[in-house]
C-alpha cells in the first residue's frame, strides 16, 4: 500500500524517501467492503480519501428518494466532502463503496500538520483544488447546455471502463 499515493504525489511534487515516509504516517490505512459507507449523510466528515484500489460514489438522496450522483472517485483519486471536513459540519452526502476499496484515509489535523511540515504537499493539494475546480466548473456548463445523450457520451469518452465497474444503481 502507498505505491500509489506516492506515485501520484511524485507526479506534480518532487519529494523524497524521508518526506513521505512522514507522509504515510499520517494516514490510517482502511478496507470498505462493497456497498459499505465511509461517509453517510448528516454525519461529520472525518477524512479526505484517497482511493488506492477500488472504487467510491458520492452521492444525495433528494425529497423523493432519487439518488443524485455528485462524484466516482476510481484508484488514484480523493473523496470527501470537503465542506463537512474543513468546517465540521454535518454532510449532505453520503459515500459509498461500489467495490471492495482500500483506502489511505487523512485526518483535518494530519492534513494540516502535513501542509505546515512540507509546502510542497500544500502545493500538491492547491493544484488538485485547481483541477477539481476546473472539472467542476466545466460539469456543471455540461449540465446546464447539453442533452442527456450529450453527457452520457462526453461521460463514457473520458471514462470508458466506467460502465464495466458500476453497476446499475
Amino acid at each position: 500500500m502507498f505505491e500509489l499515493l506516492h506515485q501520484k504525489f511524485s507526479e506534480k511534487i518532487s519529494i523524497t524517501d524521508e518526506e513521505f515516509d512522514f507522509c504515510k504516517s499520517l494516514f490510517i490505512s482502511r478496507r470498505l467492503r462493497k456497498k459499505h459507507f465511509l461517509l453517510q449523510e448528516g454525519n461529520v466528515c472525518k477524512y479526505t480519501a484517497f482511493v488506492e484500489k477500488g472504487l467510491l460514489r458520492s452521492y444525495t438522496v433528494d425529497d423523493k428518494g432519487a439518488e443524485h450522483i455528485l462524484q466516482f472517485a476510481f484508484e488514484g483519486w480523493w473523496m470527501a466532502d470537503i465542506y463537512s471536513f474543513l468546517t465540521n459540519q454535518p454532510s449532505l452526502f453520503n459515500i459509498e463503496a461500489l467495490e471492495d476499496t482500500e483506502l489511505l484515509l487523512i485526518t483535518k489535523p494530519s492534513q494540516d500538520l502535513l501542509l505546515e511540515k512540507f509546502p510542497k504537499v500544500e502545493h500538491y493539494f492547491h493544484l488538485l483544488t485547481q483541477n477539481n475546480l476546473i472539472a467542476t466548473q466545466r460539469r456543471l456548463m455540461g449540465s446546464l447546455s447539453e442533452t442527456a445523450e450529450e453527457k452520457y457520451v462526453k461521460f463514457m469518452s473520458i471514462y470508458p471502463d466506467c460502465l464495466k465497474r458500476v453497476p446499475s444503481i
